[in-house]
């Protein structure tokens, strides 16, 4: 078995979940470190012993059930709660002087632990609710309110209902953050879509359209319905009608990425896309009698799907030249290998674009500059810029930074 990179699930609340299991592991060591060192005060220490063993037994028993949300079931809080209630109210039947010298509960700070896991599991108002419960414990343990019974009682209700309130605030976010990267994703796979139907069957049927028109008769006819067909599918691509393939579920989620078994011919496919191919033959086709291509005698070495969107790319800047220059316009290939970024230019010497031309031709559902050259670069990291003056020709500039894996292998 290979290895790949997959998006997993990973919250925000895992940090909080796996903070409440050490904390309800080193309290109940306290609340039974403070039975050792104090147990002579207890008229009824085998009802101390007994509980603090059996609350010691419940919290190691379930760590599993503070592991997440998912395993923290409503029924589990209800029982966990329940002991610590119990704890409180055997109190006063262990140590009858409780009351008077404001000991500690048998079970002691471990009680915060059963409000905490309200407060993440719930939010703010499952908080409340069980601190409310501890309160009522405690006065009734108590007798009657004490200072620091009250101080107490309100340092965990303010905390709990806090961090409820936190965890509501960070699970909204996130919820927020899935829906950007749901978006996103399906916004990606629109123009990726977008480009191949730019690059192959738009192309095809504005050439028919062409073809037909100069020929005339039939040709014509079927010219004038290729045309047809051809705007429709602009106005689709256009008004983001394309639908994405898959919007991964997993991203949706809030993710990171880890790297988990996969089979030998997926992880191959990954790795080929990373291997460093040379972008000098990619570029070799596209010279010919009109179009000069300059490139440096050493290979110049790019992940191989940075090498071929940039070729593509190319490609596309040259069609728009084919296009919109003329038939007599010459066009100029220039590759320059930098140490941390490779640069291609192409240049041309036909009439240049009006300004304003490139925003009247993606509102008219034309996206070669926006999706074939400029989406493509910004894919992989690149950038492209289009520098045109009427009269004086095209220059298209597209730069991609150069991969770890290419520097290497210089």
């Amino acid at each position: 078995m290979a290895r790949r990179e997959r998006v997993v699930r990973m919250s925000v609340e895992l940090p909080l979940w796996r903070a409440l299991a050490a904390y309800r592991v080193l309290t109940a060591g306290y609340a039974i470190l403070l039975l050792v060192f104090t147990g002579d005060r207890y008229e009824r220490p085998w009802v101390a012993v007994g509980f603090l063993a059996a609350m010691a037994v419940w919290t190691l028993a379930t760590l599993p059930r503070v592991a997440n949300a998912a395993a923290c079931t409503k029924r589990f809080l209800g029982a966990d709660l329940a002991v610590a209630l119990t704890g409180i109210l055997l109190t006063p039947l262990a140590d009858a002087h409780a009351q008077q010298i404001d000991s500690p509960t048998l079970p002691s700070i471990w009680t915060a632990g059963s409000v905490l896991a309200y407060a993440i599991k719930g939010g703010w108002r499952w908080a409340g609710f069980a601190s409310s419960l501890v309160a009522v414990a405690n006065i009734i343990e108590r007798g009657e309110p004490s200072r620091d019974t009250i101080h107490n009682v309100l340092l965990v209700w303010v905390a709990s209902i806090a961090i409820g309130y936190v965890v509501e605030v960070a699970r909204a976010s996130e919820r927020t953050l899935a829906r950007a990267l749901e978006i996103e994703a399906a916004t990606r796979e629109r123009e990726r879509l977008a480009r191949d139907i730019h690059d192959g069957v738009l192309q095809v049927l504005a050439m028919v359209q062409r073809r037909g028109t100069a020929i005339g008769g039939e040709a014509a006819e079927l010219g004038r319905m290729a045309g047809e067909q051809e705007v429709a599918l602009r106005t689709l691509v256009a008004g983001g009608l394309v639908p994405a393939s898959r919007v991964s579920e997993d991203a949706a989620r809030g993710a990171v990425v880890r790297l988990v078994d996969e089979p030998d011919g997926q992880d191959g496919a990954h790795a080929a896309a990373q291997l460093p191919v040379d972008l000098r033959p990619l570029l070799a086709p596209r010279a010919g009698s009109r179009v000069t291509l300059s490139e440096p005698g050493a290979p110049v070495l790019l992940p191989a799907r940075t090498a071929r969107e940039l070729a593509a790319a190319v490609g596309a800047a040259l069609d728009n030249v084919r296009r919109h220059a003329g038939e007599g316009a010459r066009a100029w290939i220039l590759v320059e290998d930098g140490p941390d970024e490779v640069v291609v230019t192409v240049r041309d010497d036909g009439p240049g674009i009006p300004e304003g031309r490139l925003a009247q031709a993606e509102g008219e559902g034309r996206l070669g500059v926006a999706l074939s050259i400029r989406g493509r670069l910004r894919d992989i990291g690149g950038t492209a810029e289009l520098v045109s003056v009427p009269g004086q020709g095209t220059e298209v500039e597209l730069t991609v930074p150069r991969g770890t894996r290419g520097r290497q292998e210089r």
